[in-house]
C-alpha cells in the first residue's frame, strides 16, 4: 500500500477523574536520562515510543511521567501489575517486613516462607500442593522443564508455536516467536507444534473459543463436534508420531498465549493434549505467568478454564504484583525428584518476597478482583467487538477477563497483518491521548490490553 496512512478518526480521549497527586520530579533532566540510556544501559532493554515515556510514579491504574501527566496504564507492566500500582495493602506489608527482615537464607524456617506457601497452595486443587520459590517466570519455566525430565527420566518437550516462555537459553528452546531467538544453540529436545490459533489458523470458526466474542470466520461444526479443535489434535498426534520419541517429558501451554496476542485455542483442544501427552509417559505443564489469579474472570487459574489439571504450573508476573518473585506448583511426588541432589535458589521465597506475594492474595480477594476482571473484561471486549463490525482494518478481538488482544489486518477476508507503520500511529496516538496499551504476536500486529 503505497499511500501514507492517515488516521480519518479524530477524537480526543476523557480520561476519568483522579484526586491523587503526584509527588514533584527531582531527578535528571530528561535529556540527560537519554544519554545514560544510549551509554550505561544494554541496547537489548528496547524503549516504547518514538519519545520513550520517562515515568515517575504510578498510583492503582495510573502512571505519571517526569513531567506530572498521568495515564491510564492498559499494559499492567507487561501484565505484571496485577492488583495496582503501589496498592496501599501491599505497600503497607512491604514496608512492615523491610523494617523487620528483608532477608535470611531459607535454609532456616521463618514466617512468610511458611504462611505464604500455605496460602498459595490452598488455591490449587489436589495433587498440586508444594512449591517451590524463583525469581521470574523464565527462572520458573526452566525448573519446570528440569523436573519434568528428572521425574519421568524422559527428555524431549513440546510447545505450542507462537508460545513464549522465557528467554533463558534453556527456555529459549520452548519459546516460538522469531524476534526472541538468537543466533546460538538451544532448543535440544524442544519440539514446536502447530498452534491451534482459529483466527489465523487454517482451521477456525464462529463457535470455538472460550470467550464472549468469537472470531468472524464462518463455523462447519455440529452440535457437540468442533471440526477446528479434531483437526488441530491430529497435527498434534502427528507431531507425537513424527518429530519426537515413544516417550516425552512433558508439554508446556500457556492457557491463552500472551505475548503471541492473546490467541485462545478450540475448547477441549488442551484436554485431549494432555491426555495424548500422558499416554506417552509425559507431564503437563501450564504456563500461568500471563493467566493466573484471577486474570480470566471466570476462574483463578487459566488451566481450569480447560476443565484440566496440569502436573507442574508456573506463576510469575501478577503474583508479586511487579515485585520480582515467580513461583513452580506441583504435586509431592513430582518435586521429590528434584531433592535426590541439591538444588538452591538464594533469592526464591526470601521473607520480603513471600510477604508481598500474601499482601497480593489478600488484595485480589478484599478488592474483588477476579470478579472485576470478569465484569470489566466482559464489557471490553463487546464495546471492542462493536469496533470490530465498523472497522475493516480491526479483524479480530479476543480474551477472557482482563486478558485482550485486538489483532490488526489490511483487510477481514486476506487477514493479512496491517503494516507497522499503520499500527504504530495507531498506538502513539492512544498514548498521546493517555492510554497506555502493548503490542504482541509475530508481526506486532495485535495491541494487548
Amino acid at each position: 500500500r503505497q499511500q501514507k496512512w492517515k488516521s480519518s478518526v479524530s477524537t480526543q480521549a476523557k480520561m476519568p477523574p483522579c484526586n491523587f497527586v503526584p509527588e514533584r520530579y527531582e531527578s535528571y533532566p530528561y535529556e540527560r536520562m537519554q544519554k545514560i540510556r544510549e551509554q550505561n544501559i544494554a541496547p537489548s532493554l528496547r524503549t516504547y515510543y518514538k519519545k520513550p515515556l520517562l515515568l515517575h510514579q504510578g498510583h492503582m491504574q495510573w502512571l505519571f511521567d517526569h513531567e506530572g501527566r498521568r495515564y491510564l496504564d492498559l499494559f499492567a507492566g507487561i501484565v505484571t501489575v496485577s492488583v495496582g500500582h503501589c496498592h496501599p495493602k501491599v505497600t503497607m506489608a512491604t514496608q512492615k517486613q523491610l523494617a523487620r527482615l528483608w532477608h535470611t537464607t531459607n535454609i532456616y524456617m521463618y514466617p512468610a516462607i511458611h504462611e505464604y506457601a500455605e496460602k498459595l497452595t490452598s488455591l490449587f486443587p489436589d495433587p498440586l500442593k508444594v512449591v517451590y520459590l524463583t525469581n521470574s517466570g523464565s527462572e520458573a519455566n526452566d525448573l519446570a522443564m528440569f523436573m519434568a525430565r528428572l521425574h519421568t527420566r524422559n527428555f524431549d518437550i513440546i510447545s505450542l508455536r507462537g508460545g513464549y516462555h522465557g528467554g533463558s537459553p534453556y527456555t529459549l528452546g520452548l519459546t516460538s516467536l522469531t524476534p526472541y531467538k538468537h543466533g546460538v544453540a538451544n532448543g535440544f529436545g524442544c519440539t514446536t507444534t502447530m498452534l491451534p490459533d482459529v483466527f489465523r489458523g487454517p482451521w477456525g470458526g464462529s463457535h470455538c473459543r472460550d470467550s464472549p466474542v468469537q472470531t468472524v470466520r464462518k463455523c462447519s461444526c455440529t452440535e457437540g463436534a468442533c471440526v477446528a479443535k479434531d483437526q488441530y489434535i491430529e497435527q498434534f498426534k502427528d507431531t507425537l508420531n513424527t518429530s519426537v520419541p515413544k516417550t516425552v517429558a512433558g508439554f508446556i501451554a500457556e492457557p491463552i498465549q500472551g505475548v503471541n496476542g492473546a490467541v485462545q485455542y478450540p475448547r477441549n483442544f488442551l484436554k485431549e493434549a494432555y491426555q495424548l501427552v500422558r499416554e506417552r509417559g509425559g507431564l503437563c505443564i501450564s504456563d500461568e505467568v500471563q493467566t493466573g489469579f484471577g486474570r480470566t474472570g471466570s476462574h483463578f487459574w487459566g488451566f481450569q478454564t480447560h476443565g484440566v489439571v496440569p502436573d507442574i504450573v508456573t506463576l510469575a508476573k501478577g503474583i508479586g504484583n511487579g515485585f520480582p518473585m515467580a513461583a513452580v506448583v506441583t504435586t509431592k511426588e513430582i518435586a521429590s525428584s528434584l531433592a535426590q541432589n541439591l538444588h538452591f535458589n538464594t533469592f526464591g521465597g526470601n521473607p520480603l518476597a513471600c510477604v508481598v506475594g500474601a499482601a497480593v492474595l489478600d488484595a485480589i480477594e478484599e478488592d474483588g478482583l477476579q470478579k472485576n476482571s470478569e465484569d470489566v473484561g466482559t464489557y471490553m471486549l463487546l464495546e471492542l467487538a462493536k469496533l470490530r463490525d465498523k472497522f475493516e482494518i480491526v479483524g479480530d478481538v479476543r480474551g477472557k477477563g482482563l486478558m485482550i488482544g485486538v489483532e490488526m489486518v489490511t483487510d477481514k477476508d486476506s487477514r493479512c497483518p496491517l503494516p507497522a507503520e499503520e499500527i504504530s500511529q495507531i498506538w502513539e496516538d492512544c498514548k498521546d491521548m493517555g492510554v497506555l496499551i502493548g503490542r504482541g504476536g509475530l508481526y506486532s500486529q495485535v495491541l494487548n490490553l
